[in-house]
């Protein structure tokens, strides 16, 4: 079994569009991962822009200025420092609608200080509205504190309440006790590597789409070469040639996958570094339900997306074991990639959203902060526990039959 499966996976290797394939496909994820982020990366001082590694490492030193604990009296210290410095006129601008910092109060205070301050603010806004921390922050009475983690917990009951998400007490229930679970006092520092990682994830969809191209013969090809009826008719043709040819599909999606994966995390992570691994993805939202660190989330989604993978790789060969040209797999494979790409969730409700956030391109995309539940009587499941099932029984389920498919193959 071992001397077919290294033959079929061979037969893989050997041929010259799974290279052509491939390092095309790898090429494009270091530079969308990698390169493009980097080369487009710009910050600014009181000086002007400053781009690329320098402006990531300018960036890095200032935040570091802000990282901490994030007490309440430190969110407290935080508003009220930045409330003294609009009481001088000469630090306010106004552009007809609202009040904002200017000159050294804004390069010296604000400007290093937007995203807490962003994150402060949007604390105290309702759900699914957004002032802007230029408006909100500089009237807000912080006299008696500021009670941060208590004003969370009374944002997600109003978010779990509105009518418009129509959550039933179980999934109210479940959403409670997974919040219960993030640790509080924040963490705040540095992430940028992290946060560019997350924001890139449906960027994977190419590299998926270029080791279905490559797996699309494994069957069909022996349909076009009319190799079929000599396999089928040989004493292992129904039975292990079958698994090897499966296993060794498997193993080569999964090794190409890995390679990529390492490519897309390396660059970046080497760019922006690796600082904030252990800080809360809550620190981009606070009502973020989910108890990961910025790591932890990054390996969670990882796992969806291997998951992803193993369900397109068994598409793609119970449709080559189906189908007499390579071709004709693609033209299916294609359109199941890449059309959720231009549907949109209208909310986190009701059959059209939760079938779609379950289709490859929307299921590559976190939505760490979106309370998205499918329910089964009175088990509950948030949208990564479901993709996890999904993929993983779709997987199950298309791997089979397409050895049955092949096995039942009448040929010529």
């Amino acid at each position: 079994m071992k001397t077919l499966v290294k033959f079929e996976f061979l037969k893989i290797l050997r041929r010259k569009s799974t290279w052509i394939i491939m390092a095309v496909s790898l090429l494009v994820t270091i530079f969308l991962f990698g390169l493009l982020p980097v080369m487009q990366f710009q910050t600014y001082n009181s000086s002007g822009v400053i781009r690329g590694l320098d402006g990531i490492a300018y960036k890095k030193a200032e935040i570091s200025k802000t990282s901490g604990t994030l007490t309440d009296e430190y969110v407290t210290e935080t508003i009220r420092q930045y409330q003294i410095l609009f009481q001088d006129p000469e630090n306010v601008g106004y552009d007809g609608t609202e009040q904002y910092l200017i000159g050294d109060a804004y390069w010296d205070f604000e400007a290093y200080r937007g995203s807490l301050l962003s994150l402060i603010a949007s604390n105290y806004d309702e759900p699914g509205t957004s002032s802007g921390y230029n408006n909100s922050l500089p009237t807000m009475d912080v006299s008696g504190g500021t009670d941060f983690y208590n004003q969370r917990s009374e944002k997600i009951q109003k978010l779990l309440d509105d009518p418009s998400n129509e959550m039933t007490q179980a999934q109210k229930n479940y959403w409670q006790s997974m919040n219960r679970q993030v640790k509080t006092p924040f963490e705040y520092g540095y992430y940028e590597g992290w946060s560019t990682l997350i924001s890139c994830f449906e960027l994977f969809m190419f590299p998926l789409l270029a080791i279905c191209i490559v797996i699309a013969p494994v069957f069909a090809s022996e349909y076009q070469a009319g190799t079929d009826a000599m396999l089928l008719s040989g004493k292992y043709g129904k039975t292990r040639l079958v698994r090897a040819k499966i296993l060794a599909s498997l193993l080569f999606g999964m090794a190409a996958f890995v390679i990529h994966i390492l490519a897309a995390y390396a660059i970046p992570l080497s760019a922006f570094g690796i600082d904030g691994w252990d800080l809360p993805v809550q620190i981009t939202n606070t009502v973020i339900p989910y108890p990961l660190t910025f790591l932890q989330a990054v390996l969670v989604q990882t796992g969806v997306l291997f998951l992803v993978l193993m369900a397109l790789i068994g598409l793609t060969l119970f449709l080559s074991a189906r189908m007499k040209s390579p071709y004709l797999v693609l033209t299916v494979i294609i359109p199941v990639m890449f059309i959720p790409m231009f549907l949109t969730p209208n909310g986190t409700t009701g059959i059209y959203n939760q079938i779609l956030l379950l289709l490859p391109y929307q299921a590559a995309i976190p939505r760490w902060s979106n309370y998205i539940s499918y329910t089964f009587g009175n088990i509950v499941f948030d949208v990564f526990s479901m993709r996890a099932l999904f993929y993983a029984a779709a997987a199950l389920v298309l791997i089979l039959w397409s050895g049955r498919g092949f096995r039942r193959h009448q040929a010529a």
